[in-house]
């Protein structure tokens, strides 16, 4: 089910120094290198354009340092020993193979460890059954979370006071995150480097990583309401109009007007709310319903143009490919290469 309720925005960008990863015998790898990897790209394209932004520093740690083997049989190399680990701004804890039920049982003494680092401020993004380590940890109750398919059973009857979203591959409350499976890492993954690095270089991440799975956050996230949303009623209207409204031909001078505000002071309250301009706000809607018809459809560049809401297929392409770093034409073919047909 692909439903989403809130959407998140972020009025500023803070950047991130210091990720940590729990490396468990019973993690997947996937989870673990695919956000590193992502991340670190992030990071690297921030200060290509940036040389004053901080390097990133990861610390992939469990109870010794040195090579731990995961369930692939995989081997990854422990840098730091978890609880040498005080302040963190982001902590994954990856998939775990199988039952997580003995995993927990052996590894009570990280949950203390996991609740310090949620009071320090850090972000907690689990993936699949690590979501337990979290509800263990009393750090879901009364909030969504989701796990693997195959535990939402067994998770509901452990942790009753948890808000199991069972149709959301994604949840966020507040500085929590649960992805439902290893292949919902991308999608988040591309949403929290838009948070600590900014759209534009999301955008870049997302083309070179998984242009052809990922569907963006918003639209299949479940967020709970919090503090991090802004609350700017007027300013909420004025997306909503422009989500419905996208692909047409749009003057925010008259959108302001019918906002009983000035275009100056529309503009200045839109950005100060949402983090972007609202034309860059527009013109990201444009971009994702063009991606969408380039991916599903045989619509030629100048239809797909036009039925985004860009009369000049000159311009269009110009703002995609500064967007996602690629021509139209260039990411249909990365992402109809990459498609199944089934027979």
């Amino acid at each position: 089910m692909l439903l989403f309720s809130q959407r998140l925005t972020h009025a500023t960008v803070t950047p991130m120094q210091h990720i940590t990863v729990l490396a468990l015998p019973e993690s997947l790898c996937s989870s673990i290198s695919l956000p590193v990897e992502m991340l670190n790209a992030a990071n690297d394209l921030a200060r290509s354009r940036n040389r004053h932004y901080p390097a990133l520093q990861i610390d992939i740690v469990s109870e010794k340092t040195g090579l731990s083997k995961t369930a692939g049989g995989l081997s990854i190399n422990c840098t730091a020993i978890y609880k040498d680990i005080k302040k963190t701004d982001l902590l994954i804890l990856p998939a775990l193979w199988r039952n997580p039920s003995r995993v927990l049982q052996r590894n009570k003494a990280l949950l203390p460890w996991i609740q310090d680092l949620a009071a320090g401020g850090a972000l907690l993004c689990a993936v699949g059954t690590s979501s337990c380590f979290l509800a263990e940890a009393g750090l879901l109750d009364e909030k969504p979370a989701t796990t693997h398919w195959h535990f939402c059973d067994t998770f509901a009857k452990r942790y009753p006071r948890v808000d199991l979203k069972r149709d959301y591959l994604i949840t966020q409350a507040g500085n929590i995150y649960c992805a439902g499976s290893a292949n919902s890492v991308a999608d988040l993954t591309v949403h929290l480097a838009g948070r600590f690095y900014g759209q534009d270089i999301a955008k870049a991440v997302e083309g070179q990583f998984s242009p052809e799975i990922r569907r963006p956050f918003e639209n299949h996230a479940y967020a709970q309401f919090d503090t991090s949303l802004h609350r700017d009623e007027t300013i909420i209207d004025a997306q909503e109009w422009l989500r419905q409204h996208c692909i047409e031909e749009i003057s925010l001078s008259d959108l302001a007007n019918k906002l009983d505000l000035s275009p100056r002071t529309f503009n200045r309250r839109f950005k100060k709310a949402v983090g972007v301009t609202a034309n860059s706000y527009l013109q990201n809607l444009r971009l994702n319903n063009a991606k969408e018809l380039l991916r599903t459809s045989n619509l030629s560049i100048t239809e797909v143009a036009a039925r985004s809401g860009y009369q000049d297929d000159s311009y269009f392409c110009l703002r995609f490919r500064k967007l996602m770093g690629q021509t139209p034409l260039s990411y249909r073919k990365s992402v109809r290469g990459k498609l199944f047909q089934l027979i």
